[in-house]
């Protein structure tokens, strides 16, 4: 009986996944860079200054968060680091601050690909709707107001209040939401996985630990 050869690559695999790959190296210093936050439009703002322009050489969201990874570790030195770690200490102050809303932190200063560019997000959780502006009001803290989309499943999206301010220089990026949404969380969108999110306790012992 005459033995199958084993299945060998073509050519157009190897270049494919190599465009994919320096699409995605391409958009990670974007990121990192010049703070782009919308993974979609930094893969596509790549793949133009690469010329590439075949759609189905774009990398993932996931290859492009590999990427930005790698980049941070090539590049951002302990400089990044000691950035990540002020950045962890004001989540942690904003999630004491904000107990009463069951704050959770989620995001880049979570997930650790932070950088110069990021805020401390939260998200924040009631179904009074005024009472997150009455609190900031009442703490003399200014903030601008802006609106914001989350998806909870492929076919389900809503748009929320959203509040950025800056404390000690660093911006804060609060996100309410109803009190449901404590027993489900978002879709993240890199993965379009629930969110990875993180109690005030959960945030300390990151900080402790030190990992990026």
């Amino acid at each position: 009986m005459a033995q199958r050869r084993p299945h060998s690559r073509r050519p157009a695999d190897d270049r494919r996944d190599d465009q994919r790959q320096r699409i995605a190296a391409e958009a990670a210093r974007l990121i990192s860079e010049l703070g782009l936050r919308d993974y979609h439009q930094a893969k596509l703002r790549a793949a133009q200054r690469l010329g590439i322009q075949d759609e189905r050489h774009l990398p993932r969201n996931t290859e492009i968060e590999t990427a930005l990874r790698d980049y941070q570790r090539l590049f951002g030195g302990e400089e990044r680091l000691a950035h990540l770690r002020r950045l962890r200490e004001t989540a942690v102050e904003a999630l004491r601050f904000f107990a009463r809303f069951e704050p959770r932190l989620v995001g880049a200063v979570l997930d650790g690909t932070a950088d110069q560019h990021s805020a401390v997000s939260l998200h924040l959780h009631s179904d009074d709707a005024d009472s997150l502006t009455l609190f900031l009001t009442e703490h003399g803290i200014p903030y601008d107001q802006i609106d914001r989309q989350l998806r909870w499943s492929a076919d389900e999206a809503e748009r929320f209040d959203a509040y950025r301010f800056s404390a000690d220089d660093v911006p804060v990026d609060l996100t309410l939401l109803p009190l449901s949404a404590l027993r489900q969380a978002p879709l993240d969108r890199i993965d379009g996985k629930p969110m990875r999110r993180a109690t005030l306790a959960a945030a300390q012992q990151l900080l402790q630990d030190g990992d990026p």
